[in-house]
């Protein structure tokens, strides 16, 4: 078989199996099979494929059809304008999340050094992209899964950014620290009930501890937004992802803990998604 069988071979079978991106996630897993790019497969399609390489894609194809997201199968997810690795240790990087660091980039000079707070960072695609693009800054990475901050070591090393990031595996509950200019999150904010309604790919592979937050999905971000009052210096900015339908508690949380609320940004959708604020004393 050469490569353009190969992948009309695994495009029938996701397409079988109700994968919507089924021609391009063919393409994606045979290069990952064969260790090259999508545009080296596709500019020899009449290559010839050995077995043992045939085997390892039918085994990629075979996570694919049971709706295994991608980016874990690719170990791959671009962000920003970057590329993170990823695994089910840590949340999928969202674009809407991409919001977070386009307002800090806003609000952070260029030439400016200063100290961040990435609170739950999984991946660290939002401190990394941030601090790759404000190469003056420097920040504490925290989360409470080891396995995930392994992930984000990995990312910081792949970006040579170990020596600007302190990553620390701890609940912001038992966080005692000097004062930040800037705290970012994308917190948990689903609530348990809603949980079991998630599609398959999120509900059955995304970390369940990077996703649920309580029976009124609160949990978290009430928690951030109260640490963050002591944790930030004054007039520095909170930064955080809600989901759908929490923008008017999350508005009350921030006055009642002295924060000044700044903007709040909405997704490709027209939801509120983002907001930031500014603590105020």
């Amino acid at each position: 078989m050469n490569y353009k069988d190969v992948i009309n071979l695994g495009s029938r079978t996701l397409k079988s199996n109700n994968i919507k991106s089924y021609n391009l996630d063919s393409e994606l897993l045979l290069a990952k099979a064969l260790n090259l790019t999508r545009e080296e497969i596709l500019i020899n399609l009449q290559t010839q494929i050995n077995q043992k390489k045939l085997l390892d894609f039918r085994k990629l194809i075979n996570r694919r059809k049971l709706n295994e997201p991608i980016a874990y199968i690719l170990n791959c997810k671009e962000f920003w304008k970057y590329k993170f690795y990823v695994n089910n240790n840590v949340l999928i990087p969202r674009p809407e999340t991409e919001i977070i660091v386009e307002e800090s980039l806003k609000n952070i000079n260029f030439d400016k050094s200063i100290k961040l707070l990435d609170i739950g960072t999984g991946s660290g695609c939002i401190i990394i992209s941030i601090l790759n693009d404000r190469p003056n800054c420097y920040g504490s990475a925290l989360d409470i899964s080891e396995k995930a901050l392994k992930v984000a070591k990995y990312n910081a090393k792949m970006h040579h950014l170990t020596n600007k990031i302190n990553f620390i595996n701890m609940d912001i509950d038992k966080f005692l620290n000097y004062k930040y200019d800037f705290i970012i999150s994308n917190p948990p904010y689903i609530n348990k009930f809603d949980l079991k309604r998630l599609e398959s790919n999120v509900r059955l592979y995304e970390p369940v501890v990077a996703l649920e937050a309580g029976a009124d999905g609160f949990s978290k971000i009430k928690k951030i937004i109260i640490k963050s009052s002591k944790l930030l210096k004054k007039n520095g900015q909170l930064i955080f992802e809600i989901g759908e339908k929490q923008i008017e508690y999350s508005k009350y949380l921030l006055k009642k803990n002295g924060f000044y609320i700044n903007k709040i940004c909405k997704d490709f959708y027209s939801k509120p998604r983002v907001i930031r604020s500014t603590k105020r004393a």
